[in-house]
């Protein structure tokens, strides 16, 4: 199932039943899962693995080395998992000796224009739209969801189940369950309409909601108000998980918007 027009390096492990469209390059040194379809003018690189029944759409440029002046010609490598969607001319560059490998999990949707750089760690079920630009060094949890045309600054941290909205410009960490929204970028509340369609109950949702209306609401600093998380409220996985997330924080956390905020604040 590929055109003669295609260039296959025989380097290439190529699964049964990969459909790859004309004047596509597959570079030595990838692998691409089976029940996958390639594009026209695609270019997978060195280093790269395509998991099962995932499309890459024409112009997407995978595998490519680093943009980075630290990277020296390691062997590193791009890791796409199953069933994700890989829109017109999005670039995923592989590691570099920090992390070793670029990875991109299940059922992720990465629309066009896309970019994710170096050491990135994006979870599964994730969605990125149009124009995201990720930084090195970003960990993104499962089911997160960024708006289009939103930048996120290298080693910055996205929790699980997060929203963030359109044109955001993510400088800080983002903790899981909630919304990111405004500018600078904040607190916008808990993302409880993903949280139900994910099958949430409504027990739970309150849970964490009542723990970041103690961490933006209570005029805590972090400190204090993860003291009284701790003390005060249930433990659960979720309520542990915020609490872990916050105080293994390298960039800090988003704060809650004040009218007239600025990104020194």
């Amino acid at each position: 199932m590929t055109h003669p027009y295609t260039y296959i390096d025989p380097n290439a492990r190529i699964a049964p039943n990969v459909k790859i469209d004309p004047f596509t390059v597959i570079h030595g040194d990838v692998q691409i899962g089976e029940g996958t379809w390639i594009g026209s003018n695609v270019t997978i690189m060195e280093g790269t693995k395509v998991g099962k029944n995932c499309r890459v759409f024409p112009g997407a440029v995978l595998g490519a080395i680093p943009q980075d002046l630290k990277f020296f010609g390691e062997k590193t490598y791009v890791e796409i998992g199953d069933n994700t969607t890989i829109r017109e001319f999005v670039t995923i560059n592989r590691g570099t000796e920090d992390r070793g490998k670029t990875t991109i999990g299940d059922n992720c949707l990465i629309m066009a224009y896309s970019h994710i750089a170096h050491d990135c760690i994006v979870g599964n079920h994730c969605i990125m739209s149009n124009s995201v630009q990720v930084a090195g060094h970003v960990t993104i949890g499962d089911w997160a969801i960024i708006g289009g045309v939103s930048a996120i600054h290298q080693f910055v941290n996205v929790g699980q189940h997060t929203f963030i909205a359109g044109g955001s410009l993510v400088s800080k960490d983002v903790p899981p369950y909630i919304k990111a929204v405004r500018n600078p970028l904040s607190y916008g509340g808990v993302n409880s309409v993903g949280l139900k369609r994910r099958g949430f109950p409504l027990e739970q949702i309150n849970h964490i909601l009542d723990v970041y209306r103690t961490i933006y609401n209570k005029g805590f600093n972090t400190t204090q108000a993860l003291e009284f998380i701790e003390e005060e409220l249930p433990a659960t996985d979720e309520r542990d998980e915020i609490v872990d997330f916050i105080r293994e924080s390298g960039r800090g956390i988003i704060k809650r918007f004040t009218k007239g905020a600025n990104d020194d604040e």
